[in-house]
């Protein structure tokens, strides 16, 4: 009887695909296509990170992590790269494949020849391309962190996506510059709004106890994006997809009340030397570059606030934790307000006496709906519930913006796997019980650091009490409305459409709550 063909998976990978046109990923998807025809192996799978780092821990790729489930799940026994630094470029990483190769059999196969993980031969080889592959990142990196911090000893802007109120040649933006020196000037008040307000206030909100004096901004990713199509248009090359606009995380709103910049002290991410375990923040003031005798360095550019309203801010976000602060009580008094959407024109809902109402477009006298808040909010409920009892639910309250504590569950994972599997070598008696107690204490100080990042990350948006909790519902439940309303944006978005004319009831169709993760 013929044995069965070989099930493949291709993995596909780029760093940086600067024009998205997908071209570097074909040429890599055709030779590992051939080398499935010369085989006779079946693809059951092909896995595409595009722009996506192999190197950086803390960045995530979709589809490495969706292979890595997969074949767990047991969908394939090989593995079709163009090159092994494509699959990875960190030895830890590799050491779980080679144990994957030990335990199961699994085939590497690249465009360059076969990694045999099975045999110590192969092993080898695959380590020190492994290494190579590393060295030769770290160099470069090493490069171009010293001309960045050349640049910043000499005052000039960090290059990168450009300052929210600068133009990329620095010049000031006023409508933009405006939002942030308001920002400032709100944050430095000892009992001024809350994070999350003046997030609410970007975003539109106009509801009962919103932030008025903020200007409504288009979400910043949406802005870039459009930016960057401008310059693909220019340049002759077709424009990439632009996300919708929406509103602002509470992450990018404390991100402009962090960065030096804005006081127009010169900057550098990584001038406070590294300190503490690798991938921790450096702090705010760490950033600032400073000369021989310690003084700050100034950037070319035009500061937006002052030494000491920056100072003061900095002091607020670090003592009184207005990010996590709750709202006033009876700040609001709607779930919605604000919040919800208008399916028709898209527009930000108004609540008022027991009823959310659309405004309508500008010009427009009369508004698409007014409708009952109780039946809106209970069909909003209801989604927010079967959410929140959810395994995956730390996943689904972080920003797109702000994923670091999805990345420090995946570095949590691996610490513990480590462990288990120093305790399987032990069983086998590969190693002494004085390694394990050694890696067993290294890797649980890891992981309290890095629950302890978690446990800041989510404290920043003030969500941090639903993941440390045993019954996140009930904790939802008897929180005030300013909560709640955090919970909600985090979790879904809605949008209300009029109710037909002669129903009964209410239609559930005209009520559509979509859970962000849906939408990623």
């Amino acid at each position: 009887m013929a044995a069965s063909p070989m099930r493949a998976a291709i993995y596909l990978r780029v760093s940086l695909d600067r024009e998205m046109d997908g071209l570097a990923i074909d040429r890599q998807r055709d030779d590992c296509l051939r080398i499935t025809a010369d085989r006779g192996w079946i693809v059951v799978g092909t896995y595409v990170d595009q722009s996506r780092s192999a190197t950086d821990k803390t960045k995530r790729r979709p589809d490495y992590d969706r292979m890595v489930a997969d074949y767990l799940a047991g969908s394939f026994d090989a593995i079709i790269c163009w090159d092994l630094d494509r699959l990875t470029r960190q030895p830890r990483q590799l050491e779980e494949w080679i144990d994957a190769a030990e335990a199961r059999g699994l085939r590497l196969v690249t465009a360059n020849g076969e990694a045999d993980l099975t045999t110590d031969g192969g092993r080898m080889y695959a380590r020190v391309k492994a290494a190579v592959a590393r060295g030769e990142v770290e160099r470069s990196a090493a490069r171009r962190s010293a001309a960045e911090l050349q640049r910043a000893r000499r005052g000039r802007a960090p290059k990168g996506t450009r300052l929210l109120g600068y133009s990329t040649g620095g010049d000031v933006i006023e409508e933009e510059a405006a939002a942030v020196r308001e920002l400032f000037r709100l944050c430095a008040i000892c009992d001024g709004p809350s994070m999350a307000s003046m997030a609410a206030a970007l975003s539109g909100e106009s509801g009962e106890g919103a932030v008025t004096s903020l200007p409504r901004l288009p979400k910043r990713s949406r802005v870039l994006a459009i930016e960057r199509n401008e310059k693909r248009l220019a340049a002759g090359l077709e424009p990439a997809e632009v996300p919708d606009d929406g509103p602002w995380a509470l992450s990018t709103v404390l991100g402009v009340l962090r960065n030096p910049r804005y006081a127009g002290y010169s900057v550098y991410a990584g001038y406070a030397g590294g300190a503490g375990r690798a991938g921790a923040r450096t702090s705010s003031s760490g950033r600032i570059v400073r000369d021989e005798d310690g003084n700050p360095i100034w950037g070319e550019w035009e500061p937006l606030v002052d030494e000491d309203t920056w100072n003061a801010v900095q002091e607020r976000l670090d003592h009184q934790s207005i990010a996590a602060r709750p709202e006033p009580a009876m700040r609001y008094r709607y779930l919605g307000s604000g919040m919800y959407r208008c399916g028709h024109c898209g527009r930000p809902v108004s609540a008022k006496s027991g009823r959310y109402r659309c405004a309508g477009t500008p010009g427009c006298t009369r508004g698409h709906f007014t409708r009952s808040s109780n039946h809106i909010d209970d069909s909003v409920l209801r989604v927010v519930h079967q959410l929140l009892v959810r395994p995956d639910l730390e996943e689904l309250l972080l920003s797109p913006d702000a994923p670091r504590a999805a990345e420090i569950r995946g570095e949590i994972a691996q610490l513990r796997r480590r462990v288990e599997r120093a305790l399987r070598d032990l069983e086998l008696g590969d190693v002494h019980g004085a390694d394990v107690a050694r890696i067993r204490s290294r890797e649980a100080s890891g992981i309290a650091e890095l629950e302890e990042e978690r446990r800041r990350v989510l404290g920043a948006a003030g969500l941090g009490s639903l993941i440390d909790c045993r019954d996140p519902r009930a904790v939802f439940g008897e929180a005030d409305v300013g909560f709640q309303r955090r919970v909600v944006e985090s979790l879904v978005e809605v949008r209300v459409l009029r109710q037909p004319s002669g129903g009964r009831g209410v239609d559930p169709a005209t009520v559509r709550v979509v859970p962000r993760a849906e939408r990623l």
